[in-house]
Order: C-alpha cells, then structure tokens, then sequence
C-alpha cells in the first residue's frame, strides 16, 4: 500500500511555517516514492470537511515557492476539538486512506495529536513545532521564533534611536501569553544600560502598575527618556492579566468569555495610565500585533532552514509512530528528536528565570547569550551624539 500524508497548519501564521510542509512533501516524495500528500485546507477543519490540496501535483520549484512565502499558505485554524470533533477528523483520514497525519503548530496542536493517536494507532500522528511563542517544551527554540524575534529586536534598536532623539516614554507591546521570549528579545542588540528597552515586562514576573511607573520615572531621571518591551500576557501577583486589572468590564472577551489580549484594548489602557502619571510628557504605546509574526522582509536563514528541516525530519519518523518533532542544542548546532506527544501537548515552556534580572527589568548574561546565538547580528550604527 502506497504511502499517504495529510498535512496541516494550525495557530497563528508564521514567516516559516510553509518551509515545514515543503520540507515534508518533498522528504515525502524522496523517501517514499509514489506517495501522495494532500495539504488540508484551514487545518484540521479541511480533513473533516475533505477539502484537500494535492501537494504531489505541484512541482519542486511550486512548493520551494510556496515554503519561501510567509503567512500559513493551506490556512489555519484555532479550533481545540472535542471527541466528537476528533472522530470526525479520523473518519476525514480514513477517507483519505492517510497513513501519517503532519499537523504544524504549538503545544495545542501537539495536544490534538495526542487525542487522535488514541483514536487510530494505524495512522502515525506527528506534530512539527511551530509558535513565534518559543514555549513549546523539550525545545531549545522553535521555528518561527527566530524570524520574529529578529523583527523584534529591529523594532525596539529602532525606536531607541527615536526616542534619543525626541526624549519621551515608550512602550512596545509584544506578543506573549505566557511566556516572555519574544519580548525578552527586544533587548538583545543592548550595547549598555542606556540603551533601550530599558524595562522588560515579562509574564513569568508579577506586574505591578505602581511599580512600573515608578520604574519609569526613575529610568528617565537617568537617561532622560524610557523605551519599555511589554508582553501582552503581563499579570499581576494574584494572575490577573494587567489588562482586565486596567479595564475591568470593558475588557473585551471572545464568544468564549475568554479575555482577549490582542488588539489595541492594552495599549489603549496603559497610554492613559501613563498620562496620568506623567502630564505633558511625551508618550507613545504602540501595540505590535501581528506585525512579528510573519514579516516578508525579516526572515531568517537559519529559521527558514530549521523549519524545512523539521517538515523532513516528521516524515522520517513516520515509521515509528505518533511522536512530535523537538529542535535541540548540542552546544554547536542545532539537532532534531522525537519525543513522546505527551512531553509536549498542552504544556508551555516559560522563558528561565536565569534568562532575566527582574531587579533591573533585564536581560542577564545567559538570556543575552542565547538570543544572541539565535537571531542575526545586529546592524552597525554609529555611536549617539546624544
């Protein structure tokens, strides 16, 4: 019987998230020849529905193509399954007469995995990584987080420049659930304490507005200015995510009742809190959003490569069995592995505590060092004259 892979991409799009299925239809094509792979349409939705794209139709240079375009090129999709939900998508491969199931994304996409590796032990269920959240446990880092902390980091090296040059208040609001890696970046490319981000605002550290503000004003008194990086996900110590502290009921919520902390609702609310603390000073809260998430002109070699890499790597373990592809660090490159589903589904990875000085709102010496071994070098610039 001739092999059959269905693939699809789940959660947010990605720079890189294409170069995972090319990287797994043509390990297909050379691995197995005469398979099909068939590309789901919107994710897991298009394997119940049966809308497929036909991957082995398409020549090399199509799917190179497809991989070197950012943005999730099958669609995606954020929908969590119930069983019911989950009988339909095996039903859906069963149709198909798949024998291995890639689906791309982060720790809830390993999690659905798990659910119908229980389900059908005859088709091999594989989950490739990928979040710009770098949260995914048992990884070192994940595709797509490089490229966007590259975006970042240019981001805030950016506005620091700004700010020197016009002094005021700055607050870059980043994206981060749970975990303060892609925030954390902005401060990468730091050549000393006077350069901004000056204040990181991480999920894994209790936020406290009286604190931040006071951290503000002392860091202009020294600097004359204030550039801070800011997760979305920032809470206060009882967990209380800071932008339903700030807004109370006019938080905005999914159909879900689920607060929503995307959008512009934070930077709204932190704006007018730092008005009012520093009148007539000024001040500018800008919300990132998707902008790091899949930015055409910032994507990075080796993000690129590792993610086509780990597409191949998810069709090479098919033989074993339900598993999810983990990016490791062997002190000199980067090596891929198969671990159990289970070490990955439904878990999140924080950033470490000794990544971070929360005393100086920081980066550490370790924390530099490895998002300085990750994203490219930074640009040259010449010294401020201010």
């Amino acid at each position: 019987m001739s092999e059959v892979f269905v693939i699809a991409q789940g959660g947010g799009p990605t720079a890189v998230i294409n170069q995972t299925i090319a990287g797994a239809a043509l390990e297909a094509r050379r691995r197995f020849p005469g398979s099909r792979v068939l590309g789901a349409r919107f994710g897991i939705r298009g394997v119940r529905d049966n809308d497929f794209v036909d991957l082995s139709a398409m020549t090399e240079a199509e799917i190179l193509r497809i991989g070197a375009t950012p943005g999730a090129a099958l669609g995606s999709t954020r929908d969590k399954p119930d069983g019911d939900y989950c009988g339909l998508i095996v039903d859906g491969l069963r149709r198909a007469s798949a024998t291995a199931f890639i689906y791309i994304g982060g720790n809830d996409t390993a999690g659905t995995q798990q659910i119908l590796a229980e389900a059908d032990d005859r088709i091999a269920f594989i989950h490739a990584p990928k979040t710009i959240d770098n949260d995914l446990v048992g990884n070192d880092h994940t595709p797509g987080f490089i490229s966007a902390a590259w975006f970042v980091a240019s981001a805030f090296r950016s506005i620091d420049l700004d700010v020197r040059a016009m002094p005021g208040i700055y607050v870059g609001i980043v994206m981060g659930r749970h975990a303060g890696f892609l925030t954390a970046s902005g401060a990468t490319w730091r050549r000393d304490e006077s350069d901004g981000p000056h204040i990181l605002c991480l999920p894994e550290h209790p936020f406290s507005l009286d604190g931040f503000l006071a951290a503000i004003d002392e860091t202009r008194s020294r600097f004359g200015r204030c550039v801070v990086a800011m997760s979305e996900g920032v809470a206060d110590a009882e967990g209380r995510p800071l932008v339903e502290s700030l807004l109370g009921e006019r938080a905005e919520r999914d159909a879900h009742g689920n607060l929503r902390l995307g959008g512009g609702d934070l930077g709204v609310a932190m704006q007018e809190a730092i008005a009012r603390a520093f009148p007539k000073v000024r001040a500018r809260v800008d919300t990132f959003g998707y902008l790091p998430r899949g930015f055409a002109t910032m994507i990075a070699e080796a993000d690129s490569r590792e993610a086509f890499e780990a597409g191949a790597f998810a069709v090479a373990i098919v033989r074993d069995g339900a598993a999810s592809v983990a990016l490791g660090h062997d002190g000199e490159k980067t090596v891929f592995e198969r671990v159990p589903l289970a070490d990955v589904a439904g878990k999140t990875r924080l950033m470490p505590d000794e990544f971070s000085e929360p005393e100086r709102s920081s980066l550490s010496a370790g924390g530099r060092a490895y998002f300085s071994r990750l994203l490219p070098a930074p640009p040259e610039i010449a010294p401020p004259l201010v």
